[in-house]
């Protein structure tokens, strides 16, 4: 497996596609995008299509991607994590070192796991989140007046609150009648105050959610919440849930009406296949609903286990996506689904893609010869189509697109206008941004010239439920961490985000300190110019 661990720019078909970057494959010339290339380039697996004729490339290209793929021993590598290999470090410098198995959450469903400590942790968490969700039905769980907790406040930030509100608001749909779920997550108190003065908070059930049990946001905002329950009469350990470590500082059965556990080998922006994510959404779908997210989970991590990049659609977008962005030089990547319920997903991948793959040294702790992962942004169709759009088919930045769509709504419920619905509108408008941005059109007006050759995909499923959700969060997964071991990074570390935690840390200590001591003077060591900063007013009240 050392193999595995080279860096890109050695392996023999990286140079093989710097030569066919420069002449890519032409989407504007005359027949380009026919109906046998249309046809010839569709990925299916898993429930869904993935349609990339309107990407440039063609089966030259496809056989090189094909060949870095192998050469850098991408799905080997994601074998080998999900069997347990620890794969979170920098070799010869300190890290993490820590095995990744989210996949494990997920593996409940098969005979064998591949990491059956993980996958047994992960079941007796379930039991115990079954357990409790049959509680809540049967109202031997209820508020102090007998009455069923119809709210559930998920207390979290980053990988504790992005997945997760992704999730529910995509799979909102499916809800129990009667049970809503509500995120805090920003330490702004505006965000918890409004969130929480629209709650009966009689029937509220509070759900705080951090591994370490430590993160001063989390933290921050949960007594935020404690003193608001109190002062309205109510008993917060008798609504407060915690999702934490084992053994850390909120493992406190006599501050939480129960408390679920999370493991170290499970990152945060990868943790909504586990009690981060499933313990709110099993309050607000059941549990045979979230056994269903879970189960299409499962089902993609298995898909994605396919070496023919033409067979697994995690991997050919991963590799696509190397393709534009280090051959091609397109630094951004525009994640597009036409779907509202998908209105907070782009948001989840950004912080997965960007927090995983954002790095500029690989795994032996050299500096990145190339391109790291890309910039991830997007908002759902056909609401951007009235903002951004513009800038996709006219602008002189080119941005590859992933589109996401579905053939069917959730609701059951549409109209026929104008001898269409409104579901094949959305899909109408989806398609034709993908063939407007690789055709582009000709004019003698050039404010009417569109060039065209801005590659895309389409990803196409039937309906967006519980199993297909858990599908698509897991393809995504699989694209963004295939990503980092063709380019040799480690996509499961965040260090760059420690340094603002530090240094913010230091200012607070510093307020503190001017707080109490009459006679403070100062930080001694003032290396980014707190002083300066107080100079200035920024500090004053």
């Amino acid at each position: 497996m050392d193999r595995g661990r080279k860096i890109m720019n050695s392996l023999p078909a990286y140079g093989e596609l710097v030569e066919l970057a420069k002449a890519p494959y032409d989407l504007t010339e005359r027949a380009a995008l026919n109906p046998e290339r249309i046809s010839r380039y569709v990925c299916r697996a898993a429930g869904f299509d993935l349609l990339y004729a309107t990407q440039r490339m063609d089966d030259t290209v496809l056989r090189k991607l094909q060949q870095l793929a192998d050469e850098s021993c991408a799905v080997e590598q994601f074998l080998l994590m999900k069997k347990g290999e620890v794969l979170n470090r920098i070799e010869g410098f300190d890290s993490e070192n820590r095995q990744v198995l989210h996949t494990a959450t997920r593996d409940v469903f098969i005979d064998k796991p591949y990491a059956p400590d993980a996958t047994g942790q992960a079941k007796k968490e379930l039991e115990k989140l079954e357990q409790f969700l049959a509680e809540l039905d049967d109202g031997t769980v209820s508020n102090a007046k007998g009455e069923p907790f119809t709210h559930l406040v998920n207390i979290g930030i980053g990988g504790s609150d992005l997945g997760p509100k992704a999730v529910y608001l995509a799979l909102e749909a499916f809800s129990i009648q009667g049970r809503q779920v509500h995120f805090i997550s920003n330490v702004d108190p505006d965000d918890a105050a409004g969130v929480l003065g629209k709650l009966d908070l009689s029937r509220t059930l509070v759900n705080v959610v951090s591994k370490s049990g430590s993160t001063l946001e989390t933290l921050t905002n949960e007594e935020f919440v404690r003193a608001v329950f109190k002062r309205n009469g109510l008993e917060p350990h008798k609504h407060f849930l915690a999702v934490t470590g084992k053994e850390s500082p909120m493992d406190n059965p006599q501050k939480y009406l129960r408390s679920f556990y999370m493991f170290d080998y499970i990152g945060g922006r990868y943790s909504s296949t586990s009690m981060v994510g499933a313990v709110m959404l099993g309050f607000a779908l059941g549990y045979e609903k979230l056994r269903e997210f879970l189960r299409g989970a499962n089902t993609m991590d298995l898909a994605a286990e396919e070496k023919n990049i033409r067979g697994n659609p995690a991997l050919l977008l991963a590799m696509l996506g190397i393709w534009n962005h280090n051959f091609l030089g397109h630094e951004t990547v525009a994640i597009l689904p036409y779907s509202q319920a998908l209105i907070r997903f782009t948001a989840h991948l950004q912080q997965c893609d960007m927090e995983s793959n954002g790095k500029s040294c690989t795994r032996s702790g050299e500096k990145m010869p190339y391109q790291s992962g890309p910039i991830i942004w997007g908002e759902p169709g056909t609401n951007g189509q009235h903002a951004f759009y513009q800038l996709l088919h006219q602008g002189t930045t080119i941005v590859p697109a992933e589109f996401i769509g579905f053939r069917n709504n959730q609701r059951n419920e549409d109209l026929i206008i104008k001898g269409s619905s409104s579901q094949e509108k959305l899909l109408a408008n989806l398609l034709a941004q993908a063939l407007a941005m690789a055709s582009g059109k000709e004019s003698d007006n050039p404010n009417r010239r569109f060039a065209g050759n801005r590659p895309s995909s389409v990803l196409i499923a039937d309906r967006l439920d519980p199993f297909t959700m858990g599908k698509l969060l897991a393809l995504y997964e699989a694209k963004i961490v295939l990503q980092g071991f063709a380019w040799n990074i480690n996509s499961f570390d965040q260090e760059g985000v420690q340094l603002g935690k530090i240094l913010a840390n230091r200012l607070l200590d510093h307020i503190t300190a001017k707080s109490d001591k009459p006679d403070y003077s100062g930080m001694a060591d003032d290396p980014v110019g707190w002083s300066m900063l107080e100079t200035a007013g920024v500090l004053s009240k």
